[in-house]
């Protein structure tokens, strides 16, 4: 566990683990680097995987935080450049799925493979209702009351029946109360006003969409004011489309397995395409 310190005077904690080619993953809005807690641990048996805290979650601070998603894909690029690599493959999910598209439109260079899951390019106005009460559970009763709300909302109906629900919804307090109240309904609103669906015309990098059939924060199609997955796959070459059947939207800690299959297979072949 390190911290790179950028140019612009932020403090990123980052860790690297495993070996092989690299992957950087972005996580979510109120998680932290612990979404990918269940992820990581099966990627890095294969792969170098680079696991961040955006500022204002966990251990990383900047003296003035991105305000849009620009602004968050240049200080993804400058971390890595910082850490050294020219190009790597990125894995963005959820609000981090946002930021690693505008990664890859904004500096095709540094984005050698891409991986979105469960995200909107643009937010519908159901997408919309939600956040708005999300964030005033944050401002009214704080990031414990967000930690279940998200939960009700992005864990499939079966997810509840198994042994280990508990404890993952307890994991899950643990995580968002390490987020600002702040940082969260910042990136919340960022989501609100933001149409993100430009930049996919601008993606190069081959990319894989992984989605939950029951995700009802950012589902595959979302009504029509939305801009999803089901619209994004026809506009990127050779994208691929992978649908986890009986998941939700946090399929990252649902299906692990079957995420990090999905992820492998994708980041082999198309290395491996000429």
């Amino acid at each position: 566990m390190s911290t790179a310190r950028l140019p612009d005077g932020t403090t990123i904690w980052y860790r690297r683990l495993g070996r092989g080619a690299p992957l950087l993953q972005i996580h979510g809005s109120a998680f932290g680097h612990r979404n990918f807690a269940k992820l990581t641990p099966l990627m890095e048996q294969r792969f170098e995987v680079i696991d961040f805290d955006l500022p204002g979650y966990g251990e990383s601070h900047s003296p003035v935080p991105p305000r849009d998603f620009d602004g968050f894909a240049d200080l993804v690029a400058a971390l890595i450049r910082a850490l050294g690599y020219e190009r790597l493959s990125v894995h963005g999910t959820s609000f981090g799925a946002m930021i690693a598209l505008t990664l890859a439109a904004r500096h095709p260079g540094l984005v050698d493979r891409l991986v979105l899951s469960c995200f909107l390019a643009r937010y519908d106005a159901a997408a919309r209702m939600m956040r708005a009460t999300w964030k005033r559970a944050a401002r009214e009763s704080g990031m414990d009351a967000v930690a279940d709300l998200t939960s009700v909302a992005g864990f499939a109906r079966s997810y509840y029946e198994r042994p280990e629900a508990a404890a993952q919804l307890a994991s899950m307090r643990e995580a968002f109360a390490r987020t600002l109240p702040e940082a969260f309904c910042a990136g919340t609103e960022m989501i609100e006003r933001s149409d993100l669906a430009s930049n996919v015309s601008r993606v190069t990098a081959p990319t894989l969409l992984l989605a939950g059939d029951e995700d009802n924060m950012t589902p595959l199609e979302p009504a029509a004011s939305g801009f999803g997955m089901s619209r994004i796959a026809p506009l990127l070459p050779g994208c691929e489309l992978h649908v986890l059947e009986k998941c939700g939207h946090y399929l990252v800690i649902e299906q692990p397995e079957a995420a990090a299959g999905s992820i492998a297979r994708f980041l082999d072949l198309a290395r491996r395409a000429p």
